[in-house]
């Protein structure tokens, strides 16, 4: 069992990296603001579920030949830019039809789902962090190393899903006042497009040991 001391350092120390706007953030910002609060909150959760491989890689000991693996890291890397930049440019295309956005209540929570699930899996970065910041906070005598490391990574997801999904809520809101001007919404749909194609962009020149 993970010491009480341990789990507190690491639950503020992990609120502090959260509350803070990443990528992920940013990502969920401009889905919420391009498709509204549901696709946003889809969004995270997808996001999330796409991170915990990345968990359980670093718990087992393989996250770190990946993020110590320039090839590896690189090949995820353009992956992940390069569908951000897809979905960006998707919504920018998209942001005058007025149809499209009426029937995203009837787009498949599925297809929501699996697009957020292809940002969380391929961002690199994610493997980098836990392969940095878990083993800090694992006392080896308490019990299987693994074990607690899994148990970390699932915590920070549970908190990174509760405050990525206040953040979808708010851009979502946000969308629903702009919605009321089919300008405003067309620029704020193509403002979320940006966003995204930005995030993209900015992962695909990151260096592999940023």
């Amino acid at each position: 069992m993970i010491p009480w001391e341990n789990l507190v350092a690491f639950v503020l120390a992990s609120a502090v990296i959260i509350v803070i706007p990443g990528p992920s953030v940013l990502f969920v910002i401009g889905r919420s603001i391009a498709l509204g609060r549901r696709a946003g909150v889809l969004s995270v959760v997808g996001n999330s579920l796409g991170t915990i491989p990345a968990v359980i890689a670093v718990a087992f000991g393989v996250g770190a030949i990946v993020a110590s693996s320039v090839v590896a890291f690189t090949v995820v890397k353009i992956v992940g830019a390069v569908y951000l930049v897809w979905l960006g440019i998707q919504a920018i295309r998209h942001r005058r039809d007025g149809a499209a956005f009426a029937a995203v209540g009837t787009r498949s929570t599925w297809t929501l789902l699996r697009q957020g699930m292809v940002v969380g899996v391929t961002n690199p970065k994610t493997i980098a962090f836990f392969v940095a910041v878990l083993p800090q906070f694992v006392a080896p005598a308490a019990g299987p190393v693994w074990a607690q490391m899994l148990a970390l990574g699932l915590l920070f997801q549970a908190m990174a899903l509760v405050c990525d999904s206040t953040w979808a809520l708010a851009a979502g809101t946000a969308r629903a006042w702009f919605a009321r001007s089919p300008r405003r919404i067309s620029g704020l749909a193509g403002a979320g497009g940006v966003m995204m194609i930005g995030l993209g962009g900015a992962l695909a020149l990151t260096g592999a040991k940023s």
